[in-house]
């Protein structure tokens, strides 16, 4: 019964056997530039996205990034994190890359793409501010997780 309902009802005189439960507003997940509410916040997340991608670009040739699909590329990181708690809700990483081949005779180029999305291996109840200091630095893709044991370049190894 909706709080109209219930004053209708008590101005006549009757009354209800149970409790008013007033709704509780829901919790909503934003993007994390979204979430984030200072500037030396938003540096820290804008840094860590720049040297995730830098950190990947130095590794990608001697591991990720041999055979079929040779010049993958980091297109973004992204965050959803809780609006209310600083939660995050998941972590992703996609990739994208193309394979190209050529025929001599018509010189007729097709292409392949393929294109990952890696989810990167966090904690239950991690929040913002603890990524955010974990993997500050210019090495975040090899530091340790909040709570974990692991790193995102765990993470993806298991995806790419």
């Amino acid at each position: 019964m909706n709080i109209r309902s219930w004053l209708a009802l008590s101005t006549l005189g009757l009354t209800l056997s149970a409790p008013l439960v007033l709704a509780q507003p829901r919790s909503s997940h934003v993007d994390a530039t979204s979430y984030l509410s200072s500037q030396p916040e938003y540096l820290a997340w804008l840094e860590l996205r720049s040297n995730l991608k830098d950190n990947f670009d130095d590794i990608c040739g001697d591991t990720f990034c041999e055979g079929e699909y040779s010049n993958i590329q980091s297109l973004r990181f992204q965050c959803s994190v809780n609006s209310g708690t600083g939660v995050i809700g998941q972590c992703v990483w996609v990739f994208a890359a193309s394979n190209e081949e050529l025929n001599p005779s018509t010189g007729e180029i097709s292409v392949q793409t393929q294109t990952w999305t890696c989810q990167s291996p966090l904690a239950s109840g991690t929040t913002m501010a603890s990524l955010l200091t974990a993997l500050s630095g210019t090495s975040p893709l090899y530091a340790t997780l909040p709570g974990t044991s692991t790193t995102i370049y765990d993470g993806l190894v298991d995806c790419l």
